[in-house]
């Protein structure tokens, strides 16, 4: 993708910043960071907005990208652009590929929320996890790249880069289930008969496996960005979600690939099947085992079931943002948590 090609707009009205408080807080911050600081927004995304910042240097052009937390009241533990910065400045020492970090602004002050600012990468962003117009070949060669990156980034020793209090080692599937039940509840507009029954299933089925590692929490094909030409990802983004966890949770969230119907969140399927090139679920997760060093997985339907969950809990968080008129796009108002549960509960006992 082009810079040309980027989905880039001016910066909404409920986003404006005081470009001059923003200017006068980098320069001392970012060596060599320029003059004539401009601002576009890109599009999309409903958690933190982000903006591609654009300055001139010594006859030559360089550009950043600021993500930050959205105006108004949000809700507790969300929108966590601070565990973003710390995540991807401590894996900058590893095999994992993340932008360069330049610095985090904890002071609402400066732009009327915390920010933080990395390098700009030029590179290939997938939003249609089908990738139409792909050779089988390639598609093969991204989704083998997807799993060889997940399955690293489980192997990094947190101690040893420095996050090893990025989180508790034990109980991850409990803190997430008591973390996004409040989450729902607070963002709750209306009853909903799947989430409920949800909420008395998976605390059933809760794994024995305490597995412990960096779990990103929204690792998918739309979060990642690919070396403009060759099937290599340059960087893994998104890392609100990040902690120590179960890994798994990470394998689970990436088999909604085969399971959702939104090409965004991840759907690989065309008018034929799963598209030509991309693995089937079961090879997907057969080569990550191998790569982990897994013989399997017991209960693969938990993993994917609690992860379709938290997408339905997201979901009505995102709906009552909107209504509240917080959100970070102009989107309308529809309420996709209910549908959402439903394939969470099929999920969670197909056979």
């Amino acid at each position: 993708m082009t810079l040309d090609e980027l989905p880039l707009q001016e910066v909404s009205e409920r986003h404006k910043m005081d470009l001059d408080r923003l200017d006068k807080f980098l320069q001392p911050r970012i060596d060599g960071f320029g003059s004539g600081l401009e601002v576009l927004q890109f599009e999309g995304g409903a958690s933190n907005p982000t903006f591609l910042l654009t300055t001139h240097s010594s006859g030559s052009t360089r550009r950043f990208v600021l993500r930050k937390k959205p105006p108004g009241k949000i809700l507790a533990s969300a929108h966590q652009v601070e565990r973003e910065f710390k995540a991807m400045s401590a894996l900058a020492s590893t095999d994992i590929p993340v932008p360069v970090m330049r610095t985090l602004c904890e002071d609402p002050d400066v732009i009327g929320t915390n920010f933080y600012v990395m390098d700009f990468l030029e590179g290939r962003v997938f939003r249609d996890a089908a990738l139409p117009g792909m050779e089988p070949n390639e598609r093969a060669a991204i989704y083998d790249e997807l799993n060889a990156t997940l399955a690293k980034l489980h192997k990094v020793d947190v101690d040893a880069v420095g996050l090893g209090d990025f989180g508790r080692p034990s109980g991850y599937f409990e803190r997430q289930l008591a973390r996004w039940t409040k989450q729902y509840r607070n963002a709750q507009t209306e009853e909903i008969p799947s989430m409920e029954k949800l909420l008395e299933e998976l605390p059933k089925r809760l794994p024995t496996d305490t597995s412990c590692g960096i779990a990103h929490g929204d690792y998918r094909l739309g979060n990642v960005m690919f070396h403009p030409t060759e099937p290599r990802l340059v960087a893994v983004l998104d890392w609100e979600l990040a902690t120590l966890g179960h890994p798994l949770a990470d394998i689970g969230y990436n088999c909604l690939m085969w399971n959702m119907p939104s090409h965004e969140f991840g759907c690989v399927f065309d008018d034929n099947g799963v598209a030509d090139g991309i693995p089937s679920e079961a090879e997907y997760v057969a080569a990550y085992c191998a790569r982990s060093g897994r013989s399997g997985i017991e209960d693969l339907n938990f993993y994917v079931g609690f992860a379709a969950f938290r997408i339905a809990a997201i979901s009505q968080g995102i709906y009552r943002r909107t209504l509240d008129g917080i959100a970070s796009t102009d989107r309308e108002a529809i309420n996709q948590a209910g549908e959402r549960a439903e394939l969470a509960l099929e999920l969670l006992n197909r056979p």
